[in-house]
């Protein structure tokens, strides 16, 4: 069995980046993905918006709150993780991530500064802290 996942999607907020106890980053974003299609009976284009939760660790939620800005266009490739957590109610919540292990910047908003060819590309071994399941209070 393969667990992995790709969004392609622009940031809806600049990263949010925390560190751990031993100084470990951990970037939390929300990622917009859009589809697009023709209705059959009223010719009408209709679109939905998804959003997405992608956490990343080490240097590359390092290098995302460098280099990305709110409305990036980015694509991200992991596993998919859903974690448990409970409210300040004490009820149980579920939160699925996508635990980006690679990322490519695949321009900018206007590109203004850089043309929507271009892209870079950057990718980190699994760099989770071992005991993630202990940051409950990260959240957007």
């Amino acid at each position: 069995m393969y667990n992995k996942s790709t969004i392609i999607g622009r940031l809806g907020t600049d990263p949010e980046v925390r560190f751990t106890q031993d100084q470990k980053a951990i970037a939390n974003l929300r990622v917009a993905t859009t589809e697009t299609w023709k209705d059959r009976q009223s010719g009408e284009r209709k679109e939905k918006t998804e959003w997405h939760r992608v956490v990343l660790f080490g240097k590359l939620a390092e290098i995302a709150r460098d280099h990305l800005k709110k409305g990036a266009l980015v694509l991200f490739e992991g596993p998919s993780r859903t974690r448990k957590w409970q409210d300040k109610d004490g009820k149980d919540q579920y939160t699925t991530e996508l635990h980006a292990e690679e990322m490519k910047m695949l321009g900018s908003k206007s590109g203004s500064n850089s043309s929507s060819d271009s892209s870079t590309s950057t990718s980190q071994s699994a760099d989770y802290p071992s005991n993630y399941d202990d940051f409950d209070d990260i959240d957007f």
